[in-house]
């Protein structure tokens, strides 16, 4: 939620089912980016494209995702108030609009939401999985902890 506020200027309530689901698009997406399958379509995608496996879920994930984004981009289109930007992508909409004559811009919407995408995937995904670890570590060796407070706290984190 703290990468949401600075990327989209919003927070989502934790029962949201949008977010929810968002979430557990970017969880799978974690799961299946270790296939091999998936391994195999970076490599060679346009071979790929016509086999089945689990790289065509991840494909159908990540393209939900861009939707999530591409519709909140959008959303904010709509809204904007150029001499009040309330997050990012609205710092990058006031750029987009001072570069508007310049034919070789890169602030473009397709590079907004690229970029929107880019950094709540990067915000979410890895600091999820650098706390799971860092909980799961501390968890195995104890003694690193200290004199076990903490082991107690993450103890019950896990019941």
């Amino acid at each position: 939620n703290i990468i949401c506020s600075i990327v989209f200027g919003d927070r989502f309530d934790y029962e949201d089912k949008k977010f929810l689901t968002l979430i557990d698009l970017l969880e799978r997406n974690n799961n299946l980016q270790s296939s091999i399958q998936t391994q195999l379509y970076n490599f060679f995608p346009n071979l790929m494209e016509y086999l089945p496996g689990p790289h065509k879920e991840l494909i159908e994930n990540i393209e939900e995702v861009d939707k999530f984004t591409t519709d909140i981009v959008k959303e904010h289109q709509k809204t904007l108030d150029p001499t009040c930007p309330r997050d990012f992508i609205d710092a990058f909409l006031n750029k987009m609009e001072q570069e508007k004559g310049n034919d070789h811009s890169e602030f473009t919407v397709e590079t907004l939401t690229r970029t929107t995408l880019d950094l709540f995937l990067a915000g979410t995904g890895t600091t999820s999985l650098t706390l799971r670890f860092a909980i799961l570590i501390l968890h195995k060796y104890p003694e690193i902890v200290g004199n076990g407070n903490s082991l107690k706290f993450f103890n019950r984190l896990w019941d």
